[in-house]
């Protein structure tokens, strides 16, 4: 079976091609691009053509013949709203759910839909399945969930946690605990890259997370505030006469360590500088970790205790520094970090002292594997149900 995975962010793609449908265990793609693919500001023809050309060694490199080989393709959606929370087969019907929830993620939402689109329009034969960012977080207790706002908010606007990154936390929670055993229930998942947040996950289920309504809550990121004072922003629309639109942009984009560091949001940077002695460097860094270990200490709280502690994402795996420094200031709740193998750029193996109350992970982010492994199960279902 020849599964083709679409993995869209607001201006990036990642396309991967599967064959096995085996889903015990985690493997490569056959193929996937090399990196990201900048894209998404331009007319629907021109995306269309971008995944074409994304497409194109599959064919030049005779992993398929035609498009009619692919039999399933799988897509991240990152706002699935309170009407998904699960994977679907994509109809029209679907297609206009995904539009209709555009306003709660109107930067990721959008993009999704016209990947879709063209997907199906590259692919007519396949099976295309949407696979949920907010899906994985459906287990939330209300009290987890809603907001200390009136409840008529949540009644008439669905006004709620969401939660996102989900289709990573569930990844990295469930293997986490395929590698260390049923004993591992109490695992904080920590997805830390461009967009951060946590996942508090017991016995394979969500209970609690940093995002919310929006990806914009939470943690400090790489361009994102994560979570302020709201009256902050009530005083600068006043102070500043801003626009709710320019408050927006500066919040997603001109914000989190980029604001602080006001240079670059890029941590690999940050941490040059900071060796180097730039005290702006150090205060973003600083900042970071501050925002990142008082999340997973609250996660921690709501899981009761702590068993395992995971890093993925482009800073979770990539950033020993950070790794360290997290740690660190979680030493008090049994996070114990063998300093040589963090610096050994570790990937899905422990980094943690043997005698570490807690175990610490760094596992490849592996969304990719995790849409198509979704996305075999809805078909199987759906044969057996049939």
């Amino acid at each position: 079976m020849n599964i083709v995975v679409l993995n869209t962010g607001s201006s990036s793609l990642k396309l991967s091609l599967f064959q096995k449908a085996e889903l015990s265990l985690p493997y490569d793609a056959l193929w996937q691009t090399d990196e990201s693919i900048d894209w998404g500001c331009d007319s629907d023809e021109q995306i269309e053509q971008d995944i074409l050309c994304a497409l194109s060694p599959l064919w030049q490199d005779k992993y398929l013949n035609c498009a009619d080989d692919v039999a399933l393709v799988g897509h991240r959606v990152v706002h699935g709203g309170s009407r998904f929370s699960q994977p679907v087969i994509i109809d029209d019907s679907v297609e206009r759910n995904i539009h209709e929830l555009e306003e709660f993620a109107p930067l990721h939402n959008p993009i999704n839909l016209r990947a879709i689109q063209s997907a199906r329009r590259i692919f007519p034969k396949a099976t295309h399945v949407a696979v949920f960012d907010t899906a994985f977080h459906k287990t939330l207790s209300a009290a987890a969930y809603l907001y200390p706002l009136p409840y008529s908010w949540f009644e008439k606007f669905q006004i709620r946690k969401y939660g996102f990154h989900g289709i990573s936390h569930q990844y990295c929670s469930h293997r986490a605990q395929q590698m260390l055993g049923a004993s591992c229930r109490r695992i904080v998942t920590c997805h830390l890259g461009g967009g951060c947040s946590l996942a508090a996950v017991l016995d394979g289920v969500s209970v609690e997370t940093t995002m919310g309504f929006t990806p914009l809550s939470g943690l400090m990121m790489r361009t994102r505030s994560g979570s302020v004072d709201p009256g902050i922003l009530f005083y600068m629309l006043a102070q500043q006469n801003m626009s709710a639109a320019q408050l927006d942009e500066i919040l997603n984009k001109e914000s989190g360590l980029k604001g602080v560091y006001q240079k670059s949001g890029d941590m690999k940077l940050i941490v040059e500088a900071m060796h180097a002695g730039d005290s702006q460097a150090q205060l973003s860094f600083d900042m970071f970790i501050h925002s990142a270990s008082a999340g997973v200490a609250a996660m921690t709280a709501s899981l009761g205790g702590l068993d395992a502690l995971v890093f993925t994402g482009g800073i979770g795996e990539h950033a020993a520094a950070v790794r360290s420094a997290i740690c660190e200031k979680l030493h008090y709740l049994g996070v114990k970090l063998n300093l040589f193998l963090n610096e050994t750029n570790p990937i899905d193996v422990p980094i943690s002292v043997d005698d570490s109350p807690v175990t610490t992970l760094v596992l490849r982010a592996r969304e990719d594997w995790q849409i198509a492994k979704e996305s075999i199960q809805l078909i199987k279902t759906d044969a057996l149900s049939a």
